[in-house]
């Protein structure tokens, strides 16, 4: 399903529109932006107008398109939601690179663990991040998460074996670092 809309000071998240899916064409063919994603090729726009009628319609997962100056710059979500257990893993991607290293992703996190937390009732989230994607990891870990483990050697891609950080964050321990 797509999450609804969040205003933060620099970021809105927003659901899906139809013209979304080619930002998402031209940002999943950039290198650059797919370094640090398990994503390893090119979309096609079909591809990815079906990826965002199959997640705008999905039970399990929360998703949003991430926007600046009502600029898109990246999406984010909260995936594989275990309703039972009160839990799902996050993601997010910012596209453009003109964007990275102003603090967008960690405003972005913030918001979506508030509501995952707030609105959801979920319980605990789950992430994941190269060991050597350091800006995500630090944005990670300014919004809470703490590293659960690190899974040795779990994905190859340009020729190397890449580490994977896993982080997690309870509740109980966000609501703690929350300002009275």
């Amino acid at each position: 399903m797509f999450g609804p809309l969040l205003r933060g000071e620099k970021v809105t998240l927003r659901p899906a529109r139809e013209n979304d899916a080619e930002h998402f064409v031209r940002w999943f063919a950039d290198m650059d932006v797919t370094r640090f994603l398990a994503r390893r090729m090119a979309i096609s726009l079909q591809q990815e107008q079906e990826f965002l009628k199959k997640i705008g319609e999905s039970k399990d997962d929360v998703w949003w398109v991430i926007e600046v100056a009502d600029q898109p710059i990246g999406a984010t979500g909260i995936h594989s939601i275990n309703w039972l257990d009160a839990n799902g893993t996050t993601g997010i991607v910012i596209g453009e690179k003109g964007s990275w290293g102003k603090g967008y992703a960690t405003e972005t996190m913030r918001l979506r663990t508030r509501y995952a937390f707030r609105e959801l009732n979920l319980h605990k989230l789950k992430t994941q991040a190269y060991m050597e994607n350091e800006g995500s990891r630090r944005a990670l870990q300014k919004t809470g998460y703490t590293q659960a483990g690190i899974q040795r050697q779990e994905f190859y891609k340009d020729g190397r074996w890449h580490d994977v950080w896993e982080g997690e964050l309870l509740r109980e321990d966000w609501e703690k670092a929350q300002p009275a």
